[in-house]
């Protein structure tokens, strides 16, 4: 498995289209045969904060994620929204093992 978090800090005006296009794309994402979770989180404290957890079945996956036209249409259409650059950290699995994904 190959784990990827990615933090968001959108602009607190684009906050509810921003879930709306991020929803839509997590929603096709889950269904991708490489993707085994993909998690969109909002900070309780923060609304305007989300995080992405994507969990790839292996790293092929990740490239893979990239070409499709949920994704596509995703970033073009959240392009503008982002108060800041994003920030990604890769992670691997411990536990539950692999095999409960």
């Amino acid at each position: 498995m190959v784990i990827l978090k990615v933090d968001i800090k959108i602009k607190p005006e684009c906050v509810d289209a921003f879930k709306a296009a991020t929803i839509e794309n997590a929603r096709n994402s889950a269904l991708e045969a490489g993707v085994a979770r993909f998690d969109f989180v909002q900070d309780n404290a923060d609304p305007s904060h989300f995080v992405l957890w994507e969990v790839y079945r292996d790293e092929a996956a990740m490239p893979l994620h990239k070409e499709t036209a949920h994704f596509n249409t995703w970033a073009a259409t959240v392009a503008d929204m982002f108060q800041e650059p994003r920030t990604r950290g890769l992670f691997t699995n411990v536990f539950p093992g692999d095999e409960k994904w």
